[in-house]
């Protein structure tokens, strides 16, 4: 798989949340945090494919971090990981938008299988791994981007910067937030890195008549708009 799955991990119980985030890594990068408040500050940033979020914690609980991130219309998938098995518990979670709800104990499988289940049908991963954006098509497997029958040649963080435009098309994404999720928080390039590569990535895509499907939204960031007209 080519691109880095980022996920978040709130758990207040260091011992699980480090048998967690092992188990998380065979699939990418984990992010732990051990509060709510955190918790809600982290997943706000919208750098992560998939949340797995405890109820019981310092602060604001999952139910709480949950209702203010789909009350800020933060569509992430979150699975909820606690020891509340009973029925109001799992109802409640899902009210809330919860997009799966695991119980304690679980086995290793089990949550590998829910948290690939969930990529699955937010990004299209381990299935085809194909994101397609009307004729153009990113081959997660092979970090290969294919126009109909041509292949671009988009590569390394352009490629990287496409795929996180797909996934999110429609939906305005902040300078900050792309060099976040591209180069990560501890980089040292500088945030005026998104404009090079995203001025290189429009000059792969004029070549297919795409380059216009990103809009600069000044002192705001980018937008890639649905696909129109078969392209």
């Amino acid at each position: 798989m080519s691109q880095t799955i980022k996920f978040l991990l709130v758990e207040d119980d260091h011992t699980l949340s480090a048998s967690i985030k092992e188990i998380l890594s065979e699939l990418g990068e984990v992010t732990q945090v051990y509060d709510g408040d955190l918790g809600l500050f982290e997943a706000e940033s919208d750098v992560y494919n998939l949340i797995v979020l405890d109820i019981m914690l310092p602060g604001k609980d999952g139910f709480e971090v949950l209702a203010e991130l789909r009350k800020g219309h933060h569509q992430v998938p979150v699975l909820i990981l606690t020891a509340k098995d009973s029925l109001p518990s799992k109802v409640e979670g899902f009210e809330k938008g919860a997009d799966d709800y695991l119980t304690k104990p679980f086995y290793r499988e089990e949550l590998l299988m829910r948290v690939k289940a969930l990529l699955k049908r937010s990004l299209g991963l381990f299935d085809e791994s194909v994101l397609h954006y009307g004729q153009l098509s990113c081959y997660l497997t092979t970090n290969e981007v294919h126009y109909g029958q041509q292949v671009l040649p988009i590569q390394g963080k352009e490629y990287e910067l496409l795929v996180y435009l797909i996934q999110n098309k429609g939906t305005i994404l902040t300078k900050e937030q792309i060099f976040d999720r591209i180069w990560g928080f501890d980089s040292e390039t500088t945030l005026s890195v998104v404009e090079v590569y995203m001025s290189n990535l429009r000059k792969h895509l004029k070549v297919v008549g795409l380059d216009k499907a990103i809009k600069t939204l000044r002192n705001v960031g980018y937008l890639l708009q649905e696909p129109s007209d078969g392209k």
